[in-house]
């Protein structure tokens, strides 16, 4: 046996009438939804329900598996503590998933649980469960900040532990949609919202989960989105099979996304194993430098790429434009995977002979040596995406009101202590905001005195 169907559904504690006391009449497709979900399950009596949670322990590198024989948990902090589940772990399904998980080079374990109890991502769906079946033990996993890519292999190891122990098994991705879909919604609206909430139920209804994989991260932040992660990690689990999918519904009267999708294995289908597929695209897609690209992007990508699959440096090319021999600045490499920082790391002031050393050598340091990420890995050099900033000159300021987020970065010193934060980033909206980060990043208390210098950068995409 293994898993023989999967589930996307919401976790909103307004939808049980202690919690709602009324309001849950609003999304009563939702509900009608859940307990259609609920005889299913019932009908195929799972040994093992794996619920997929993105309000479990969640950390940025690591995703973690509950461990333990039981939990509980209920809705005492939205005024039910009344309304209440308990439920045993699979603790042999939960050993044999951290052995998959290891064997496949995804960081997953069962440590740094501080809070035991069953979260509300858990608790709603199997609050419906229960009224109908109760005759299964649970696995709780949770979501990371690791790449899509990481979830969807996780997603594997869950089906490839159920097979090892022929345990019959059905998936709960537990995730709400866009948190931004109306004015007074939790979040306000944003255009993502809806169109978020378009596109990823729109890859529900037809089982294409290679939709799933394309989503950019930036867009995501902007829809506010909850869910996506568990849908990824339920796609992993159904990589290379066959499925009848069945939409049942879709609302969001509250201002966040809500919407149920059932899936049955059918069977084994190569042509549906998702990430291979996409692996498969990104290498067939020519490289930047070969489609005619920015010449100081495609250095920085040469860079890294021969020294991450040969281990030597980069001779400096004869064929660069003469800036890039002549001038000498400081110089940011900045790498992202799937829309997110991967890597960034510069040189205030020009530190090599010429512009096109400093990018020779900060590409291999951004992808090799940024302290807050893993080192860059050969396979996932095709995912990448590069900017390069050549900073321009300095100049002394004495007051934020000389700054402005979108043109100029910012140098905060003191010292031997500097700071710089570039212009123009995601979720940098005032000049508040870029000294303290600046701040930060030198070790300097807003507290002390320093000094202030703006610049502005040639970016290259």
């Amino acid at each position: 046996m293994s898993v023989i169907s999967a589930y996307i559904v919401p976790h909103p504690p307004i939808i049980l009438p202690a919690v709602g006391r009324g309001e849950e009449k609003k999304i009563q497709k939702t509900a009608d939804s859940f307990r259609m979900v609920s005889r299913k399950i019932s009908e195929v009596k799972p040994e093992t329900v794996v619920v997929i949670s993105p309000h479990s322990v969640m950390y940025r590198d690591y995703i973690h598996i509950s461990p333990g024989p039981s939990a509980s948990g209920d809705f005492g902090q939205f005024g039910a503590p009344q309304v209440s589940v308990k439920k045993d772990y699979d603790m042999e399904f939960v050993s044999a998933l951290v052995r998959e998980a290891e064997s496949a080079g995804i960081s997953a374990g069962t440590e740094g649980e501080r809070d035991r109890s069953l979260d509300h991502g858990v608790l709603v769906p199997l609050c419906f469960l229960e009224q109908q079946y109760r005759s299964y033990r649970i696995v709780r996993v949770s979501l990371s900040g690791l790449p899509l890519s990481d979830h969807y292999v996780f997603g594997t190891c869950i089906t490839k532990a159920a097979e090892r122990l022929g345990r019959k098994t059905v998936i709960l991705a537990s995730g709400d949609l866009s948190h931004r879909l109306k004015e007074d919604g939790p979040y306000g609206l944003s255009p993502e919202g809806p169109v978020f909430d378009a596109e990823v139920t729109a890859a529900m209804k037809t089982a294409d989960f290679s939709r799933f994989l394309r989503f950019n991260a930036a867009f995501c932040e902007s829809a506010a989105e909850c869910g996506l992660r568990s849908f990824v990690e339920m796609a992993g689990a159904l990589d290379g099979k066959a499925v009848e999918s069945e939409f049942l519904s879709y609302e969001g009267p509250f201002g966040v996304g809500y919407a149920l999708c059932c899936y049955t294995v059918t069977g084994d289908a190569e042509d549906r194993r998702f990430l291979q597929l996409r692996s498969e695209e990104r290498k067939e897609r020519p490289p930047e430098k070969k489609a005619g690209g920015d010449p100081y992007v495609n250095l920085a990508r040469e860079s890294l790429e021969t020294r991450v699959r040969t281990g030597k440096s980069l001779p400096r090319p004869a064929s660069l434009p003469e800036q890039m021999l002549k001038n000498r600045a400081g110089v940011f490499v900045s790498l992202k995977k799937e829309g997110r920082l991967r890597g960034c790391i510069g040189t205030i002031s020009p530190a090599a002979p010429c512009v096109a050393d400093e990018i020779i050598r900060n590409a291999v340091s951004a992808g090799l040596e940024d302290p807050r990420f893993d080192p860059v890995r050969a396979e996932e050099l095709p995912e990448l995406t590069y900017s390069v900033d050549v900073l321009q000159k300095p100049e002394p300021i004495s007051s934020p009101d000389e700054l402005d987020v979108k043109r100029y970065g910012v140098i905060v010193s003191r010292g031997w202590r500097r700071g710089l934060l570039l212009p123009n980033l995601e979720g940098v909206d005032t000049p508040g905001d870029q000294i303290s980060i600046a701040l930060q990043k030198a070790g300097i208390s807003p507290r002390e005195a320093f000094s202030m210098e703006r610049f502005e950068v040639v970016r290259h995409k």
